[in-house]
């Protein structure tokens, strides 16, 4: 029986955009004619501001991305496909998700801008840092001209 550490690994920074659902989409689909796992990792930390109030504790940082992953996970598929890995991480998304391209086939990230023009910091990052081909998808409509989604319509 073959582990899934032994298949090649495509990892998907999800943040519950809907380019991050769309980056699992993607990543579904090329994992199987790769034979790859996907890992989809929602990264978290305590806000910087937030020391003073540790004694609360800081779970509930946890479980909201855990919300966040399994909420993307169930948009992006009807039912998880069993080559699909969820992966809670801590720690600030660009960093971590180039440090998790250092074993893997492919980084799959969501664009994310301000106006729909400029790329996210994290996916700017990771396309510059990365230690493995980067992938960056579009939400569903993003980048679309107006013309062409009337005429969809």
């Amino acid at each position: 029986m073959t582990t899934p550490d032994t298949h090649p690994r495509i990892v998907v920074g999800v943040d519950g955009s809907e380019a991050s659902v769309a980056a699992l989409r993607v990543a579904r689909s090329l994992a199987e004619p790769l034979s790859a796992r996907v890992e989809a990792w929602a990264c978290w930390d305590v806000p910087a501001g937030y020391g003073v109030y540790l004694a609360v504790g800081i779970e509930g940082f946890k479980y909201a991305a855990e919300q966040v992953l399994e909420q993307a996970l169930k948009e992006a598929f009807e039912e998880q496909p069993p080559f699909v890995h969820p992966r809670l991480v801590r720690g600030k998304p660009g960093p971590l998700l180039i440090d998790g391209s250092r074993n893997s086939l492919l980084l799959i990230v969501g664009r994310r801008g301000h106006g729909g023009f400029v790329p996210g910091s994290v996916s700017s990052a990771c396309v510059s840092h990365a230690h493995c081909p980067v992938l960056v998808v579009h939400a569903p409509e993003e980048g679309r001209p107006e013309e062409i989604r009337q005429q969809d319509s």
